[in-house]
């Protein structure tokens, strides 16, 4: 039909409404097989329905109350198809490993075991939640999966742990931690102590009175603080223009992301105040977090909280205290928090024990919630040692990489390394960080900076030199460079705590010895050119000293004019000088110098002194001069005493460089300790038990072959009859004892066949020797009277073995005998 004007134009107006239908993708969801799970995974328990119709009966209410509220998170189907409250989802377990007895190692535990599943679509409740003991098969899960894990672990170990379902911004829903600083990375927060304000005595010296002009000082002053509020002007810009550029795009869903997380309550396990865990970081956020952005329901395993509370500001000044009923709506009478309750003044006072029967009795039938239906939660100790999926997980952080393995994964026993980059893509390499484990060499950590090149290496106590830290170049980490060693001083017996060298120096500190010796300081000269070919002692030999420092604390058995406080070895100088502890009253030191004798170090000679080689300042000019014995003998003590610090000098260098050996072949080798007690990675005790199961194999076949039936082979010859004949009888036995007795003579015959042989093999070397004797050299006459030894050796075994074969051989026969006259088949007969 031809249509009007106005049809024309009503067609062409609604021309112009399109509609697109939404596309719609069926979500394929994991399929599990039926018959790996217990009945209580396939079915509810009538109490369960009654909790299900319970829950259902508080959904309706609450959405005819409050229709603006989005859905609660009550009852999702389990694996199996089934609808479960999610209060019997959640099963408090225990379990044997150490670690995660506190909330922080079984967040982290979680956090790294399982691999993350985003909710989807992001706003909107998943349909299915799965039992905490398959999340722990399947090592993934969503938000809900992986808080109902760890609140089940919290709540086993004593916490006051919950399940929150609430909204989070679209970093934390999805694990983004790109724009968080790396937790290992964090400063501790340092306790600053207030300065004690000095008491001012009596009686006090007086400072310098300053003569500086106060308005020059104040003008000074002035312009130091414009300086600093200055860059302190900058410093913020800068900071405020980094976070702009770092500041996520907007969120078309902010404020929709459903997400779930675990509340830990002050009061149990001395836990001081509330805080958040994210379960998919394993970290702890305080009650005023900006990552969380409302609540909308709480619970554990024995009761369901609806929050009543505004969260337009997100979860910042919300109360947590559950027995408030004003602000969270509780779904079963029997909460286990402290109910708010205003008692009525017109309630009769004498009435109260009655009330009290008639609270009891309503108690008893209010419903309780039934047990978990989740199996018990179980973990091998090798899936523990395992911790992330296939033993490794990567985590990016704000300029930095941490990668986690397991123990006993990487060769050299790495579980975890933490790279550090100057910027945020992640290029510009500036140190790397890495965590060790059961290592031979005891090494635990090792950082090494990319640009300067310094390695700092930690060792735990237990290594053969009692190494405890060590700092080099790696572009130089050979001997006589810079480094610097710490050492467990407790455990040498030198006492070194530390030791610093570089190309030119070294020096070493102590603690706790009995000489009193805290600090050496050596001093380097340079080598000497030689031309030609070098000697091969001389690179063995040290760096020339020029001068060695040795300081001693003071010794309160000595005077102090006496106990010398520090020396001085002017080697290149053939000078030494003594500094004196100062005493109590004076303000200086005795000091005393020493020229060494010019020949004093030829082996043998003698030393001559003469008073020009000695100089001295005595603090005290009451005191008697030394005589000249007695400064030669102090002379001849310092000579020893340089030559002591000289030769520890040499064992210093060596010992470093015996270090640096062991290090290498260490890093070569990157052997890793097995405890004794793990029978899966020990090659030794594999080895042991294969050992101890090979002899008992042997020994049983061996019993085996004691037990094989003499009788077979002669039985076999007449056709196994099953009933044997007086005649038959007597024959087997006189041809089994027939047998015996041949196979005994032929042993006594092959022995002596032996004998004969050795004795006359015996007699022709000695009727060789004798026509030959003359000409045979020494060497040939002791090889003729070895090769006698041993033939006289072999002869006399042979000897023995025929004597005891011919011992043996008639109680042989006897036994046989015996044995043939109490056998079954042959017993009747004789």
């Amino acid at each position: 039909e031809d249509l009007t004007e106005d049809a024309e134009a009503l067609k062409a107006e609604l021309a112009k409404i399109v509609v697109h239908p939404p596309s719609y993708e069926q979500s394929l969801m994991e399929e599990f097989d039926q018959a790996e799970f217990s009945p209580s995974y396939k079915d509810n328990l009538p109490k369960e329905n009654l909790v299900l119709q319970y829950a259902e009966n508080f959904r309706r209410q609450m959405v005819q109350l409050y229709r603006d509220r989005k859905p609660l998170f009550l009852n999702p189907v389990n694996e199996c198809g089934v609808e479960k409250f999610v209060c019997t989802t959640i099963r408090p377990t225990l379990l044997e490993f150490k670690e995660l007895y506190n909330w922080d190692g079984a967040a982290e535990f979680v956090a790294d075991y399982l691999n993350i599943e985003p909710l989807k679509p992001e706003y909107e409740l998943p349909k299915r939640l799965i039992s905490p003991s398959t999340v722990l098969k399947r090592q993934k899960g969503n938000c809900f999966e992986y808080s109902t894990l760890l609140c089940s672990l919290l709540i086993g170990a004593g916490y006051d742990a919950y399940v929150i379902s609430g909204y989070a911004t679209k970093e934390t829903c999805l694990a983004d931690e790109s724009r968080d600083i790396c937790p290992l990375l964090k400063k501790k927060e340092e306790v600053q102590e207030e300065a004690r304000k000095k008491e001012m005595k009596k009686y006090n010296v007086k400072p310098p009175r300053d003569l500086r002009s106060k308005f020059e000082l104040k003008q000074e002053s002035k312009k130091e603080a414009e300086k600093q509020a200055e860059k302190e002007k900058q410093r913020k810009e800068e900071e405020e223009r980094i976070a702009e550029l770092e500041k996520p795009p907007p969120d078309p869903y902010f404020g929709l992301r459903i997400h779930a997380w675990v509340l830990v309550l002050s009061g149990k396990r001395e836990v001081p105040e509330n805080f958040f865990i994210e379960p998919f970081t394993g970290l702890s956020h305080p009650m005023d977090s900006s990552n969380y952005l409302g609540i909308e329901s709480v619970w554990n395993n024995v009761n369901y909280w609806v929050n009543m509370q505004d969260c337009s500001e997100g979860v910042k000044g919300l109360s947590f205290d559950l027995g408030d009923s004003t602000v969270w709506e509780f779904m079963f009478p029997n909460n286990d928090k402290p109910l708010l309750k205003i008692p009525d003044a017109e309630d009769d006072l004498n009435d109260m024990d009655d009330d009290e029967d008639d609270e009891e009795h309503e108690v008893e039938k209010y419903l309780d919630m039934p047990p978990s239906w989740v199996d018990a939660l179980k973990l091998s100790h090798r899936d523990f040692q395992m911790r992330c999926p296939h033993g490794k997980k990567t985590k990016v952080y704000k300029r930095a990489k941490l990668e986690k393995f397991a123990h006993y994964l990487m060769k050299d026993g790495l579980i975890s390394r933490l790279s550090v980059y100057e910027d945020r893509e992640l290029t510009d390499l500036m140190k790397v960080h890495e965590y060790y484990a059961h290592r031979s060499d005891k090494l635990t950590q090792k950082l090494t900076n990319h640009r300067t090149g310094q390695v700092c290496e930690n060792f735990d106590p237990g290594r053969p030199r009692c190494l405890k830290e060590h700092q080099f170049k790696s572009s130089t980490p050979g001997p006589e460079n810079e480094r610097v060693m710490i050492f467990y001083h407790e455990a040498r017996v030198d006492g070194l705590v530390k030791r610093e060298e570089t190309q030119t120096e070294m020096t070493e500190e102590y603690s706790n010895r009995d000489d009193f010796l805290f600090y050496k300081y050596v001093e380097f000269g340079k080598r000497a050119k030689k031309f030609g070919p070098q000697e091969t002692s001389s690179a063995n030999k040290g760096r020339p000293i020029n001068k060695m420092i040795q300081k001693f604390h003071r010794n309160r058995n000595k005077p102090a004019n006496e106990d010398i406080a520090e020396i001085i070895f002017h080697v290149a100088e053939d000078k030494i000088h003594i500094s004196y502890h100062t005493e109590d009253v004076r303000i200086a030191a005795s000091t005393r110098e020493f020229l060494k004798p010019p020949n004093w170090d030829e082996k043998g000679a003698v030393l001559t002194f003469n008073p020009e080689m000695h100089q001295t300042f005595q603090v005290d000019p009451m005191l008697p001069m030394n005589k000249q014995v007695e400064l030669y003998e102090m002379l001849m003590e310092l000579l020893k005493a340089e030559e002591k610090c000289r030769n520890e000098v040499r064992d210093s260098q060596n010992e470093v460089r015996n270090i640096l050996d062991d290090r290498t072949k260490e890093e070569a080798a990157s052997e890793l300790d097995i405890s004794v007690y793990d029978t899966e990675r020990n090659e030794k005790a594999k080895k042991h038990r294969r050992e101890l199961e090979r002899q008992q194999l042997e020994e049983k076949m061996r019993k085996q072959e004691m037990d094989i039936d003499y009788l077979a082979p002669f039985l076999a010859k007449i056709g196994n009859p099953e009933k044997l004949s007086k005649q038959q009888a007597f024959s087997l036995k006189e041809e089994c004892l027939a047998d015996l007795k041949q196979r005994l003579i032929d042993k006594a015959n092959l022995i002596q066949a032996r004998f004969e042989k050795e004795s006359q093999e015996l007699e022709k070397k000695q009727a060789w020797y004798q026509q030959n004797q003359v000409s045979m050299g020494k060497e040939d006459e002791e090889e003729y009277l070895t090769y006698c030894k041993e033939a006289i050796f072999r002869i006399h075994i042979l000897d023995l073995r025929l004597t005891r074969h011919k011992e043996q051989a008639p109680h042989k026969y006897m036994q046989l005998e015996q044995k043939l006259r109490n056998d079954e088949r042959l017993s009747e007969f004789f």
